[in-house]
């Protein structure tokens, strides 16, 4: 059943648990390939902090900077500001970084340069979707890093600096929010808001992927309204999904019309989904869990051809571009069981020796001009949540692959650098922020997840962890709400005992007679199938531990993955060609 794998692996992902078998991938080579990560981080960082910082980011081949806060995802370079001096991007995305490295010196000196100098009234025009998830998010992260019960920073150094500093960005984004349909503006100016003839079109990523970075920040003030506004452009977005529960690609944020309708899991949509699923942890909303799963549903039917994800027209769900995009490499860790995605990218990964842009399915072939490589972290991050899911150390295996591939065709000695062409290998002069916040973070913790221990955090898009606070849930989901969990309830009727099953999640009550009952753990009393305890008269019924609920309450599907276990055979249970779950297949 859907929901119950996904809401096990939320445990998966959340709690560490001890690694039972390392293979030969034994303590001594984790340690080893630790420090190997740890010097990657630190040939990129002290590279940019020598030769950009403050400017945004660095030119390894040249050592040397770029301003590049205002050409995130403005592919054509347009309205480039004159005076902009950079808002020292590398340094806040590797905050957080250096918290999970362990190096807090570093991460205090950091934090106090941005607490003095640091300031967003620039005449600066930015992505709001690039600047809300690398500097906003970025700032939130390590305001709560610098805040939390380890004490990291020397006492009476920090007084919400950062927060202060967050708090002003947040309010120069609010601007792009004052439309008609409530969709934000994909570009607003730092100093002057909304500028004048500013275009119309925008990306479901750029108006669904505000909400854990922009809640976050309510949570911290207490001020709604930035939560309320990420929030009101997300349900307006869901409306525009078709019958298909399909969205597309482009959208005008003025009138709510769609502008591509084709559309797939990669560019443009990717961290759509994954905010769906991640706001449902992070703030317990019901509403988040549902729009997700009716999306991953879709997703499945409409997009998912073997292991590979093609895209579609969201009208009809027929598919339109057979391709894979590196974007896409989040995705079997986002599902934590899709293995045979995950080695798919592998192969891809060793057939070029890192992971195109862009690669045509139907022809087997790199895309003609999107064949480049910039130092993505997706397939790392995928790697990483697999291994914590599965403590499979082939993972460790692959994680050893892309750390040799990094530093065999990326290390230069100014940094790492792009690849242009990966079947030359031909180098780029730009090395992406979301180098140190990304890749070298989840590489980092796929050999020491020791930052990890003990702690909840999700990631956001761009790495930076938020924990998972009870004072942050609205309320708790429903899942975990006592008055719906599953049970049995128990009529006595002699000599039978007749039995009504309520669905919900795995927990029972035990029922002593009709005015008296227990409640109990089916899963704490490893009974399965369904027995009879304390056989005779006034017998109790326990349920069967082995039972996992269909995902509908009408017992209708799609697909196998909507049906759950039965409670009595513990036998799995199969979506029928008429799309009712039920015990179809011989035993």
């Amino acid at each position: 059943m859907l929901v119950y794998r996904f809401r096990t692996w939320v445990l998966l992902l959340l709690v560490i648990f001890p690694d039972p078998s390392l293979s030969h991938f034994d303590s001594a080579k984790k340690k080893q390939m630790r420090e190997k990560v740890r010097k990657m981080f630190y040939h990129a960082y002290e590279n940019y902090m020598t030769h950009a910082f403050p400017h945004d980011e660095l030119k390894p081949l040249s050592r040397s900077f770029t301003d590049s806060l205002s050409e995130l995802g403005n592919l054509k370079l347009e309205h480039l500001p004159q005076n902009y001096n950079g808002t020292a991007l590398t340094l806040i995305e590797s905050l957080s970084s250096l918290v999970i490295l362990g190096n807090c010196t570093e991460f205090e000196r950091a934090v106090l340069w941005l607490s003095e100098n640091l300031t967003f009234d620039v005449d600066a025009r930015v992505n709001l979707f690039e600047c809300n998830i690398r500097v906003l998010g970025g700032l939130v992260s390590a305001h709560i890093l610098a805040t939390d019960s380890t004490n990291r920073l020397v006492q009476g150094s920090y007084k919400n600096q950062l927060l202060v500093l967050a708090e002003d960005l947040g309010r120069r984004f609010l601007p792009a929010f004052d439309t008609p349909t409530g969709l934000p503006y994909a570009w607003i100016n730092l100093k002057y808001g909304v500028m004048k003839n500013e275009t119309t079109e925008t990306s479901t990523s750029g108006c669904g992927s505000l909400i854990l970075e922009m809640g976050a920040l309510s949570r911290l003030t207490g001020d709604p309204r930035y939560e309320s506004a990420a929030l009101r452009a997300l349900r307006k977005l869901w409306s525009m999904r078709s019958s298909l529960n399909l969205l597309g690609t482009t959208l005008d944020m003025e009138t709510g019309e769609w502008i591509e309708h084709s559309s797939g899991i990669g560019a443009g949509v990717d961290s759509f989904y994954e905010y769906l699923f991640k706001a449902h942890i992070l703030f317990g909303k019901e509403d988040f869990w549902r729009m997700f799963h009716s999306a991953y549903l879709a997703v499945q039917k409409y997009f998912r051809h073997g292991p590979w994800y093609h895209e579609a027209d969201m009208r009809t769900g027929k598919a339109t571009y057979w391709q894979l995009t590196s974007l896409q490499a989040f995705w079997p860790g986002l599902q934590a069981t899709a293995n045979t995605s995950h080695r798919e990218f592998v192969y891809v990964w060793k057939k070029f020796g890192v992971l195109p842009e862009r690669y045509l399915l139907d022809h087997q072939m790199l895309h003609p001009t999107e064949n480049y490589y910039p130092l993505r972290p997706e397939l790392a991050e995928s790697t990483f949540y697999l291994y914590q899911a599965t403590k499979d150390p082939w993972y460790m295996e692959v994680g050893e692959t892309i750390v040799n591939s990094l530093n065999s065709y990326t290390k230069v000695e100014g940094g790492f650098a792009s690849i242009r062409d990966v079947t030359t290998m031909q180098t780029e002069d730009h090395m992406h922020s979301f180098f140190l916040a990304e890749t070298c973070k989840y590489l980092y913790l796929l050999f020491d997840d020791s930052f990890l221990v003990d702690r909840n955090y999700i990631f956001t898009t761009e790495g930076h962890p938020l924990p998972v606070l009870s004072a942050w849930q609205d309320r708790l989901p429903e899942i975990y709400i006592p008055s719906n969990w599953t049970y049995v309830k128990v009529i006595f009727i002699l000599p039978q005992i007749k039995c009504e099953d309520q669905l919900g999640d795995l927990s029972v009550l035990i029922v002593q007679d009709e005015k008296q009952t227990k409640r109990s753990s089916a899963m704490s009393l490893q009974v399965c199938p369904a027995l009879s305890l304390n056989a005779g008269h006034g017998e109790q019924l326990v349920e069967s531990a082995c039972h996992v609920p269909d995902a509908r309450s009408d017992h209708k599907c799609f697909g196998d993955e909507e049906c759950g276990v039965d409670s009595t055979s513990c036998r799995r249970r199969s979506c029928s060609m008429a799309g009712y779950c039920g015990l179809w297949l011989v035993a």
